[in-house]
């Protein structure tokens, strides 16, 4: 057994990241869980796969809001594996009648702004704005490590920087191009509800929003929720460069920028 796998460490693959479905494989010795499961349970069972993992070992499961994309698998995968999920009050009222029926014991409210601890794992919840009953999204503290999660959300406020500051590893939303969307074929309504304070960050918001909140401890971001139609893996990445460069970040020197994909996980890596 190499060195690495003695070591106690907090592990993070993205499974899936965007606009068509969203999951993140967190692990640490004790235990194995999921941060959503916006895709089916084949196709997030093939992902763990495809990382050297098996959804038999995950126990947990937690739920960031209602939208498809973040909770298609939920149900399915409660029910085949037996997983303990967790959500706060309103994403499960607005989402029990999507994803059937899971046993009783299996449910669990947490709400926004608590923490839930699972042996040393600590999943904290936080409150963002998108229009969602009551959206939130995770981070995760391990053996003096974190990582944090942010992909749905209009805006990066003050009270979400300061509980995600300086975490050591992020996911986190650059959702569009400004020009494309505006652009593209959507229609206006929907163009308004993304670019609002309820929708996604773009590109240049998803830089902004990482420049308050990194800090000397970050080594690894990774850029998340992409749109199919607004953006592109390239543009996005370019675009958070040259803006967090600008900011004199050395970028790919002091952290590491990596982009996602919906449909390959990124490397199983210690955070």
């Amino acid at each position: 057994m190499s060195q690495s796998e003695n070591e106690d460490n907090l592990k993070v693959s993205v499974l899936a990241s965007g606009s068509t479905g969203n999951a993140t494989y967190v692990e640490t010795p004790g235990h194995k869980i999921l941060i959503d499961a916006g895709l089916s349970g084949k196709k997030i069972e093939e992902l763990m796969n495809s990382i050297g993992r098996t959804l038999k070992n995950v126990d947990s499961l937690f739920v960031t809001h209602e939208h498809t994309d973040h909770s298609k698998g939920v149900g399915v995968l409660a029910r085949r594996y037996g997983l303990d999920v967790y959500a706060n009050e309103g994403t499960w009222g607005a989402m029990n009648s999507r994803i059937g029926k899971i046993p009783v014991g299996q449910k669990h409210i947490l709400p926004a702004g608590q923490v839930q601890s699972l042996d040393g794992l600590d999943v904290e919840s936080f409150s963002v704005s998108h229009d969602a009953v009551d959206p939130q999204f995770y981070e995760v503290h391990y053996n003096n490590k974190s990582f944090a999660i942010i992909t749905d959300t209009g805006y990066v406020s003050d009270r979400v920087r300061g509980t995600i500051s300086d975490a050591d590893g992020y996911l986190f939303e650059c959702n569009h191009d400004v020009e494309m969307l505006r652009m593209g074929g959507y229609p206006w309504p929907l163009k308004q509800r993304i670019l609002s304070d309820t929708g996604h960050l773009s590109n240049e918001d998803g830089a902004n929003g990482l420049m308050a909140a990194l800090g000397n401890r970050t080594k690894r971001i990774y850029l998340g929720h992409l749109s199919r139609e607004n953006n592109v893996k390239e543009l996005a990445h370019m675009t958070v460069q040259t803006i967090m460069q600008g900011h004199d970040l050395a970028v790919d020197h002091d952290f590491a920028l990596l982009d996602t994909d919906p449909a390959a996980a990124t490397p199983l890596t210690i955070i």
